[in-house]
């Protein structure tokens, strides 16, 4: 009996262990929560890049979409952080291949090249404040023309049409955000 529970503790320890080792080589948006470890620079702000030289530009669209959503949206508990990467070698560390960008829920966003633009940066930040307001786990389980439609919709992205089924998701958010209460919107999109 003594021999099984050994076993049993040793199966669990590994997986305690191989589990966060393994998220960290096979699913890269993970890496949002250590970016120093990979030769990312941090401030305290919680704003990171790989190119100091850009940090005033980075700064700026950071500080302009927190004050953005502090007035329509919400605000951040702690300091949301972003990555900003101005080479795509930075951007492949954190997954983003095609995207633009990329949230892990509340921990950060990973900003591509191409998109150090008010309204990406405004739209991760949306994914970022969903996650903050409603819990992980409602923030998982949000419908894709909630999540996505909220944050095409409300960081005024200015392409028109996006493609489908992003346009759908944006449309259907507009529909549903134009009858509720928006000074009580995080209320509302619980009961969804």
């Amino acid at each position: 009996m003594e021999l099984i529970k050994i076993r049993l503790l040793s199966i669990l320890l590994s997986i305690v262990i191989i589990t966060p080792v393994a998220a960290w080589f096979l699913i890269e948006p993970v890496r949002i929560i250590a970016p120093e470890v990979l030769d990312i620079k941090c401030y305290a702000n919680g704003l990171c890049l790989d190119n100091a030289e850009k940090y005033e530009q980075a700064r700026k669209l950071r500080l302009d979409a927190i004050e953005y959503l502090r007035k329509d949206i919400g605000s951040f508990e702690k300091p949301p952080r972003l990555i900003f990467c101005s080479s795509w070698k930075c951007a492949t560390k954190f997954g983003l291949g095609k995207r633009s960008a990329v949230t892990f829920a509340t921990q950060g966003s990973a900003i591509s090249p191409r998109a150090w633009k008010p309204y990406y940066v405004r739209h991760e930040l949306i994914h970022q404040l969903q996650a903050q307001e409603l819990g992980l786990i409602k923030y998982l389980l949000l419908p894709s023309w909630l999540s996505e439609g909220m944050a095409y919709s409300l960081s005024q992205d200015p392409r028109n049409p996006l493609t489908q089924p992003w346009e759908g998701y944006r449309k259907r958010f507009i529909e549903w955000h134009t009858g509720i209460d928006h000074s009580d919107t995080w209320s509302a999109i619980e009961k969804e």
